[in-house]
């Protein structure tokens, strides 16, 4: 991995998988015997909880809150 000139790494995709990093998930950089290792953030929203925050409010249910659940069906499926 290169440094840029910002002082940032990029972690490659492959251990951001491994380690169910995802943008936006808050980490450290600790200094520990010599070496920086990568943490996360304890107590963070986790992905779900940022994308909740941010979904919250959105919707609209005023056209739907009397469908039954058959009717919603229908709706959802189309013809």
């Amino acid at each position: 991995m290169r440094l840029n000139s910002k002082g940032q790494v990029t972690i490659p995709a492959a251990l951001r998988a491994r380690y169910n990093l995802h943008e936006g998930d808050e980490v450290d950089v600790v200094e520990e015997g010599g070496a920086l290792r990568i943490v996360r953030v304890h107590g963070a929203d986790t992905r779900g909880e940022r994308l909740v925050r941010h979904m919250r409010g959105r919707g609209s249910a005023k056209e739907t809150e009397h469908m039954s659940t058959e009717e919603l069906m229908e709706l959802l499926r189309g013809e």
